[in-house]
C-alpha cells in the first residue's frame, strides 16, 4: 500500500446530469456519495430517464442540497436565468421542460425492481444505438468507445438498476492528468467541473501523466473507505458543454480523444464505507496488498 495523494475536493451532483455542489466531507456507501443522484430528469414521451449526454441543458442548471450538510433536506435548483427552485416545486418540471425543448419530469429513485422505469427507450432495433453515438461527437477519424457490444443491460436500461448511475457509483480524477492534459493544450479551459467527478486526488510531487488509468484493477484506501478502481472513463460531447460559469470548448474533447486514448479518469465500486473529506490521504492498493 503506497501513499498516492490527498483528497483535493469532494463533489455530489443531486439530480442527474445537472451541475452539482463541492463538499468538506462526504458519507460514502456501497451506491456512492449519500445524495449522489438521487433525482434524474424523465422525457414524458420517451419515458426515459435523461443524462446530460442526450439533454447538454441540464449542465446549464445547478442542484444543491437545502442544507449541504443534510441530505434528507431537499435539492434546490438554480436555473440558468439565476431563479431557484425546490425540486419539488410547482413548475419546476414545466421550467425544465423549456429549458431543454421536451416536456419533462422531476423524478426520484425507484426500486430495482421497477424494471420499466428504468428501461431504455428504443424506437427500433439501431435508433438508439445511433443516437448514444452521436453523443460522444467525434470527428472523422477519431476512435468510439465500442458500443456494439454493451453489455446486455447496458442495451436494455438506461442506468444500473436501483440508481441514477450510467456505469458505477463513483468517479475519481487526478490533478496529475489535469495537469498532463493542461500541458497538451493550455489555451483550454480545464476546471474540473466540467469532468463531473466524485472526488479528485491530489498527486504527490514526481507523479505526472495519467496516472489513474494504470490503477484499473487496483483499489484506493481513504480512511475505511475502499473503491475499487473498476475501469477507465471514456469522454462523450458533455465535457464541452456551457455551465454556469464555463464556456463551451470543443478542443477539451479533442484533446482527451488525441492523447488520453480518449478517457479521462477512473470508475470505481464501493466496497468499504465511511467519511471521505478534503485534505484525506489516499492510499493505492494492488491485490497482494490485502
Amino acid at each position: 500500500m503506497i501513499k498516492v495523494g490527498t483528497v483535493k475536493s469532494v463533489w455530489r451532483y443531486p439530480v442527474k446530469g445537472m451541475a452539482g455542489e463541492s463538499l468538506p466531507a462526504a458519507d460514502v456507501q456501497r451506491m456512492g456519495i449519500q445524495g449522489d443522484r438521487i433525482l434524474a430528469v424523465q422525457d414524458v414521451a420517451r419515458q426515459e430517464i435523461q443524462s446530460c449526454k442526450f439533454r447538454p441543458q441540464l449542465l446549464q442548471c445547478r442542484a444543491q442540497f437545502t442544507d449541504p450538510g443534510d441530505s434528507h433536506s431537499g435539492v434546490t435548483i438554480r436555473f440558468p436565468d439565476g431563479e431557484c427552485l425546490p425540486s419539488d416545486a410547482e413548475g419546476v418540471d414545466a421550467k425544465l421542460s423549456e429549458l431543454v425543448g421536451h416536456s419533462s419530469r422531476i423524478q426520484a429513485l425507484r426500486p430495482a425492481s421497477d424494471k420499466a422505469f428504468y428501461q431504455r427507450f428504443k424506437e427500433d432495433n439501431h435508433t438508439w444505438l445511433d443516437e448514444l453515438k452521436a453523443t460522444f461527437e467525434r470527428l472523422p477519424g477519431e476512435p468510439l468507445p465500442d458500443l456494439n457490444h454493451l453489455p446486455e443491460e447496458m442495451q436494455t436500461y438506461v442506468s444500473v438498476l436501483g440508481s441514477f448511475f450510467l456505469v458505477s457509483p463513483f468517479h475519481i480524477i487526478t490533478t496529475a492528468s489535469l495537469e498532463y492534459l493542461k500541458g497538451k493544450n493550455p489555451d483550454s479551459d480545464w476546471r474540473i467541473e466540467r469532468f463531473r467527478p466524485n472526488i479528485v486526488v491530489e498527486t504527490l510531487p514526481g507523479m505526472e501523466g495519467l496516472l489513474e488509468q494504470a490503477w484499473v484493477g487496483c483499489s484506493l484506501k481513504i480512511g475505511e473507505v475502499t473503491i475499487s478502481c473498476s475501469d477507465t472513463a471514456p469522454r462523450c460531447g458533455a465535457v464541452v458543454r456551457e455551465q454556469q460559469g464555463i464556456s463551451k470548448d470543443t478542443q477539451v474533447l479533442r484533446t482527451i480523444v488525441r492523447e488520453a486514448e480518449q478517457n479521462l479518469g477512473v470508475y470505481g465500486d464501493i466496497s468499504g464505507v465511511g467519511t471521505v473529506s478534503t485534505g484525506d490521504a489516499v492510499y493505492l492498493c494492488r491485490d497482494n496488498d490485502y
